[in-house]
């Protein structure tokens, strides 16, 4: 039976290094550093600028590996859609940026595999309540507000048969 050993760490999307926490934790491993970072680096850089979950999944007796790539969080999703640094420190008085129900729901359906929603109407629910922590309204109004009107379904059309 081959053991592998899997190590799950977070990085920036597109910028892996050998540095830490990356090359300590696969050294040991004796698979080829260089490979890795390369291979993790073409599969993240479409989240360039976000934080990343990735797992290596390294076979020690062969020195064979395969990464696979988690999604990065709503925050970090809804950050990048901004084009802001991050989020609100006071996310009750001070709002840091303004998204459309699309952009809601372009996140909504990237993070729909880790969500508990079961279709996209859900999701764009579940979206808005990090959109409440961050400092973000949505087409200028108030997420909670947002959430109430897709209930209302006035947002049927963007959904389709969700």
């Amino acid at each position: 039976m081959v053991e592998k050993k899997v190590v799950e760490l977070i990085v920036n999307g597109g910028q892996a290094n050998a540095g830490p926490p990356l090359g300590p934790a696969l050294g040991p491993l004796g698979v080829n550093i260089v490979a890795v970072v390369t291979k993790i680096n073409e599969v993240t850089k479409e989240y360039a600028g976000m934080k990343v979950p990735v797992k290596v999944s390294v076979d020690t007796e062969y020195k064979t590996f395969e990464v696979s790539v988690g999604t990065p969080t709503a925050s970090a999703l809804i950050v990048s859609e901004l084009k802001i640094e991050k989020g609100s420190g006071t996310p009750n008085s001070v709002k840091v940026g303004d998204l459309s129900m699309e952009q809601i729901v372009r996140i909504a359906k990237i993070k729909a595999p880790q969500l508990l929603a079961t279709n996209t109407s859900d999701a764009a629910k579940e979206i808005l309540g990090t959109c409440i922590t961050i400092g973000v309204t949505v087409e200028g109004k108030d997420p909670r507000d947002v959430q109430q009107e897709i209930n209302a379904g006035m947002y049927d059309q963007l959904f389709g048969s969700s």
